[in-house]
Order: structure tokens, then C-alpha cells, then sequence
């Protein structure tokens, strides 16, 4: 039963093996003493991977229990100040920026436009599902092994600068997001089906995220000059906002 270090959290994961356990390996932690306290405990049965794959037979064992235990470990992250945020984040001199937007939109084309600009100042943090966490009152985006289909991911806790939600455009802009639409976007891209507890919780973690992190529009176009406008705008509000 190996133990991870993930988003700064001891995480315990049993029965987790094939794409779960490949992905993870980079996050193994080096203390493995069977008798050491934890902070998430994952555990996907046989018999909740049988009874997804009865449900939905067009998904494998293996895909899964990978998203078994992803959602685990997120659901139990909202009681650790956490989110999930579906997006691809990546860091700049230290410092992370998340850009989210519903699937096919080009967010991952957008970050790979950065790492292209910035070269080795850059590098991906996770190109699908990082977790977000308010540690000691300020906002880290978080690698995680839940990365998406080209495992694209890095171990590490990073300063977050801000979250952006793009729209594709002709023209390249950017704007601080409308409350009620910025509510909408991230809502709709986290992790929904929960308790009323967990529930309450994923909301008050929610209010603190929108009081320490700006929240973008960005509309964007695949060209160098998208990065630009965006990284000058979100680097520019972070000085301002710390």
C-alpha cells in the first residue's frame, strides 16, 4: 500500500495499479513506513471498478479505476482547502498560471505556446486536472498524476498567479472575469456530485479562491502574441495583487 506526496498532502492509495500507479510513480514518497499517519486515503475495490465498467462498458478496467481514484483523492482534497480545477497550468519562473475552458477549446494549445516562448523558464504542471490549495493563506496550484491522456505532469507546489477561461477570438484580449460568470466557469469545472457537507465545504473554498487569486477572461488566437497578452496582464495583477 504505497504512499504519495501529492499537493503537499501524504496520500495512501490501495489496489491502484496499470495507468493509476504508472502515473503516480514520479509523486512516490520517500517515506514509506506502513505505520505513518496520512493525509487521503484512496481504496478502489474490485468490485467498484466491475460495477463502473458494467455501467459504462465503453471505458476499460483500466481507464476506470484511474478515474476512480482521481475522483477520490479530489472529493477528499475539498477538506484540505482544495479544488480540482480542469485546466492546463503552466509555470513561469516559479510562479503558475491555469487556463481552463471546456474540452476542444485549445487550453493545452495554449500552454504548449508558452513553454515555445519561454523555453527552459517553463514547464507544465499539470496539463488537466491540477489541484488548487489554499495553504497558509495563499493559493498554490499543485501537480497530480490525474493528467490527462498524455500524462503530462510535474511533482511540485507553485505560487498560483491567476486563472484564466479562454474563448477562442480573432483578436487577442484580456479582462478581470464577471463575478457571476467566473462562479459559473469554475463550478463547472471542478468536481460536482457531492454530500450537502462536502458540498458547503467546496463552496467556502471557493470564496476564499475568489478573494486571493485573480480571475480572467481571455480571448485568444494560437499565436505568440495570445502569451503575451495574457502573461504581461497576469504577471502585471499579481504584483499588484500580493
Amino acid at each position: 500500500m504505497p504512499f504519495y506526496d501529492i499537493a503537499g498532502l501524504k496520500v495512501r492509495m490501495n489496489n491502484c495499479g496499470g495507468r493509476s500507479e504508472k502515473q503516480a510513480i514520479p509523486y512516490l514518497a520517500e517515506n514509506q513506513d506502513p505505520n505513518q499517519q496520512f493525509d487521503i486515503d484512496i481504496n478502489v475495490t474490485k468490485e467498484r471498478v466491475t460495477a463502473a465498467v458494467a455501467e459504462h462498458p465503453e471505458l476499460n478496467q483500466g481507464d476506470w479505476e484511474y478515474m476512480l481514484t482521481g475522483n477520490d483523492f479530489y472529493t477528499e482534497l475539498i477538506k484540505h482547502d482544495g479544488i480540482l480545477l480542469h485546466s492546463s497550468c503552466v509555470v513561469v519562473d516559479g510562479v503558475a498560471y491555469a487556463f481552463s475552458a471546456d474540452s476542444g477549446t485549445g487550453k493545452s494549445t495554449h500552454t504548449q505556446l508558452w513553454l515555445k516562448h519561454f523555453g527552459d523558464r517553463a514547464y507544465i504542471l499539470n496539463d488537466d486536472k491540477p489541484a488548487i490549495r489554499i495553504i497558509d493563506g495563499k493559493v498554490y496550484a499543485c501537480g497530480t498524476p490525474w493528467s490527462g491522456k498524455y500524462d503530462c505532469s510535474t511533482p511540485a507546489v507553485v505560487p498560483l498567479a491567476g486563472i484564466c477561461f479562454l474563448e477562442r477570438s480573432e483578436n487577442n484580449w484580456i479582462k478581470p472575469a464577471e463575478t457571476n460568470k467566473a462562479i459559473f466557469n469554475i463550478f463547472s469545472q471542478t468536481i460536482r456530485k457531492l454530500g450537502a457537507a462536502a458540498m458547503d465545504r467546496l463552496m467556502d473554498n471557493l470564496n476564499e479562491l475568489f478573494d486571493k487569486v485573480p480571475i480572467y477572461s481571455l480571448g485568444c488566437n494560437i499565436s505568440e502574441e495570445a502569451v503575451i497578452t495574457s502573461y504581461n496582464a497576469m504577471k502585471k495583477e499579481m504584483k499588484d495583487f500580493e
